[in-house]
């Protein structure tokens, strides 16, 4: 069980990570538009262009699902079961929630 102490600085961690992400977000939404078939770059640079909106369009849907996940998850801080696995029901290391406060399983239940 987490003490009100751990559950301060777990909410606290949270909002930090959540302000991280809105930040990436808006980021990479500027990164994902369509690569425009009138700009005149060369056939390789726009493969390049194209490449690389996948990969920043990948790493956008990662981030908002994050996102998502550590809003839910911030609800759920009080919950009597926060910090317990959500698998086999043991505590979660608070290491491990601190730097992933939005997974709900422990180390061993993740693999």
């Amino acid at each position: 069980m987490l003490s009100e102490e751990q559950r301060n600085q777990v909410r606290q961690t949270i909002q930090d990570h959540i302000r991280e992400a809105e930040k990436e977000v808006e980021i990479l939404k500027e990164l994902t538009a369509a690569v425009a078939p009138d700009d005149s770059i060369g056939r390789i640079s726009r493969m390049d262009a194209i490449n690389n909106k996948s990969v920043n369009d990948s790493a956008y849907r990662k981030t908002r699902s994050r996102l998502k996940r550590l809003q839910k998850v911030q609800d759920q801080v009080d919950d009597k079961d926060f910090g317990l696995c959500m698998r086999c029901g043991k505590p979660i290391a608070y290491d491990r929630i601190l730097i992933m406060p939005e997974k709900r399983v422990c180390v061993n239940c993740s693999r």
